[in-house]
């Protein structure tokens, strides 16, 4: 067999799962029902993980009735450590093969897929968005509005990675507000940050996330706060704060808390990424299938 072309993957979620989907759509059939064949093994692993499926077999017995050691085209798994209570053993993704085109494809698992392709150990991957905004975006006055402005705030001289083209998976970080904040009138929108002072909510650890997306200027007067660790909904700690910016996808949370909904910033979306420094004919043609350019087109590399 040719030697297969590796490209970093996330272990589980909606991410591999987005992932998945491509690669069946561009594969057919037969990565179809891998997909769904992995999809449900990590949804199942995921609920006996969090306490809602109740399972006789342990761990290393489920992963050795998962696994397939002598087909390198049927799905592998391995354990990793939970950061729930009691650190429980969690079933996620390891790898497997398909064949792209003519070209045979190693999907292998990564913690963290950007920063496998930061160095050089892949040439292609697939990660959030949100790690490249958090990693090498330059923060500039104005904001980051879309993927489209995101390789033009790479500096070269940081990361030799690009994103190539986002997967669909769209979750916005959306700007939320009780509407005692707000003018009569006014939209909750980046024009209001800006002239806003005082507390944003937000997750812990998005600061220059937030603050890439948003720009400088947004938050010279802000100060950021945070839920509590303990909080069962971010959406409450946003209404106590007054503001905040919160992944969402209908935001009827939100609105539950009574929040009114303002801008979508930035879609917290799965990419596909590729390492300039490590492109050869092989990548490119895999690469380029990828893409689907029939329904979607590249970014600016």
């Amino acid at each position: 067999m040719t030697t297969p072309v590796p490209i970093a993957v996330p272990r589980k979620g909606r991410p591999l799962e987005a992932v998945l989907e491509r690669v069946a759509s561009v594969v057919g059939a037969d990565a179809e029902s891998l997909a769904d064949d992995v999809s449900s093994t990590l949804r199942y692993e995921k609920a006996v993980t969090k306490g809602g499926v109740e399972e006789s077999r342990g761990p290393y017995e489920r992963l050795a009735a998962y696994s397939s050691p002598a087909d390198p085209y049927a799905p592998e798994y391995t354990l990793l450590r939970d950061d729930r209570d009691g650190m429980p053993r969690r079933i996620v993704f390891d790898s497997v093969i398909v064949d792209v085109g003519d070209v045979p494809v190693h999907l292998v698992g990564r913690e963290e897929p950007f920063r496998a392709l930061r160095t050089h150990e892949f040439a292609l991957g697939f990660d959030s968005a949100d790690l490249v905004l958090e990693e090498v975006v330059d923060l500039r006055p104005s904001g980051v509005a879309g993927l489209d402005d995101v390789n033009t705030r790479i500096d070269p001289q940081e990361s030799d990675v690009r994103v190539v083209t986002g997967l669909g998976d769209t979750v916005y970080h959306t700007l939320m507000a009780t509407p005692e904040l707000l003018p009569a009138g006014a939209d909750l929108d980046r024009s209001f940050v800006e002239t806003y002072e005082g507390d944003l909510c937000i997750s812990p650890r998005y600061e220059r996330l937030v603050t890439a997306v948003l720009g400088t200027d947004a938050t010279r007067d802000v100060s950021f706060t945070y839920p509590a660790r303990d909080a069962d909904e971010e959406e409450a700690a946003i209404a106590e704060t007054g503001i905040g910016v919160y992944l969402t996808v209908t935001g009827s949370t939100a609105r539950e808390h009574g929040l009114v909904l303002g801008e979508h910033l930035f879609p917290s979306e799965t990419v596909l990424m590729a390492n300039a420094a490590e492109a050869s004919t092989t990548i490119d043609r895999v690469r380029d299938r990828l893409v689907r350019e029939e329904a979607e087109s590249v970014l600016s590399v």
